[in-house]
């Protein structure tokens, strides 16, 4: 897992990127399969340097525990970073994530996962909520615990990534035998970051997941912006901060998601003059207030949450972003190649507007 130190001297190359994502809407279970195969469709966007999933509703057993995903150089490193989760939360199981080995993926870093919740007799941070402690502790691990990275860390989810093609990442944590009602998927070609396992999507903070195709070219201040609200930016990929920028816009400060991807992607400064003076004045509002959450670049994205999926381009649709629905099933992708493989005869099928979200949300 150790991070390239010269990262400098890869070199950039056209961006590709494959996104796959598909929620039931009753929530409805089925295996990660249909993931794997969707997504190995896409093969050509990626280069083999990056490829993972998230899934909802994989761990009925534990739905009330958060669950910490880690990867590691090593077992020490392992045992730093438990060491401050035993501080910080009550452990009710700990247990190696289960692979399947497969020459495709190689050596792979230490992979764990710990069911947890805080505990009752914290020893810092009390006067804050359950969720901002997880955050807390999970970016106390990330930045100080060397070698070690928490890559998940919500409820009744987890995300699952690594070196390597998506569909060889998805056989190797043995993605065919979980059932979950929301699966997103990415096949990585790394442009400006080195491709190592902390590196590949998914990222993640508590329950939020996004995988995106493109480049966030507004990643130095949508960072420093984190920082000043307590996120630490450590996986070296531009990716990382819109994670946490959905957790601070939609959960701490009560944005709606539609509101959250009017901020990632708003109008430009022309077409709010031509606007009412009453949405004038709302546009104007959030883009002054949340300018430093804007995204630049050219972007797109798949984003989750317990609750439902939303896809986004960024305002010139300078990357691909396909949707289809039939019956209860809601499909997003880069190609429709991806959305034919796991639905042949779709209802619906369309290509969002540039910056405009298709927000498909659970019935109950």
């Amino acid at each position: 897992m150790q991070m390239p130190s010269a990262d400098y001297d890869f070199q950039k190359d056209i961006s590709g990127c494959g996104l796959f994502g598909v929620i039931n809407r009753h929530k409805n279970r089925f295996s990660g399969r249909m993931a794997i195969d969707a997504i190995a469709v896409q093969r050509e966007r990626g280069n083999g340097m990056g490829g993972g999933f998230a899934a909802y509703g994989i761990y009925p057993e534990m739905a009330d525990k958060y669950a910490l995903h880690l990867m590691c150089d090593n077992k020490h490193a392992l045992d730093r970073a438990e060491e401050i989760i035993k501080r910080h939360f009550e452990i009710y199981l700990s247990e190696a994530i289960p692979v399947r080995k497969i020459p495709a993926v190689g050596e792979s870093p230490v992979l764990w996962r710990f069911f947890v919740l805080p505990r009752e007799d914290r020893p810092c941070w009390t006067d804050i909520s359950e969720n901002d402690y997880v955050v807390r502790v999970v970016m106390e691990v990330n930045k100080s615990a060397a070698g070690a990275y928490i890559f998940s860390s919500g409820k009744n989810m987890g995300a699952f990534k690594g070196v390597g093609f998506p569909e060889d990442i998805g056989e190797f944590f043995r993605l065919d035998e979980y059932e979950g009602y929301i699966w997103t998927a990415h096949n990585r070609f790394p442009t400006n970051t080195p491709g190592w396992w902390g590196g590949a999507h998914p990222f993640t903070i508590l329950d939020w997941s996004i995988v995106h195709n493109g480049e966030i070219s507004s990643y130095g201040i949508n960072k420093r912006y984190l920082c000043q609200h307590n996120y630490e930016c450590t996986l070296m990929t531009d990716t990382e901060v819109v994670a946490y920028l959905l957790d601070m816009f939609i959960r701490k400060h009560g944005m709606s998601k539609d509101m959250a991807a009017k901020v990632f992607a708003p109008p430009f400064w022309e077409e709010i003059d031509r606007m009412d003076r009453e949405e004038k004045e709302a546009f104007t509002a959030l883009r002054m207030v949340y300018g430093s959450g804007m995204l630049n670049g050219p972007f797109a994205v798949l984003f989750a949450d317990a609750h439902g999926l939303v896809g986004l381009n960024d305002r010139i649709k300078l990357r691909p972003l396909i949707v289809a629905e039939k019956g209860d099933q809601v499909y997003m992708a880069s190609e429709d190649c991806s959305i034919r493989n796991a639905c042949p005869d779709p209802e619906h099928l369309w290509a969002p507007k540039a910056g405009e979200p298709v927000i498909a949300e659970v019935f109950s």
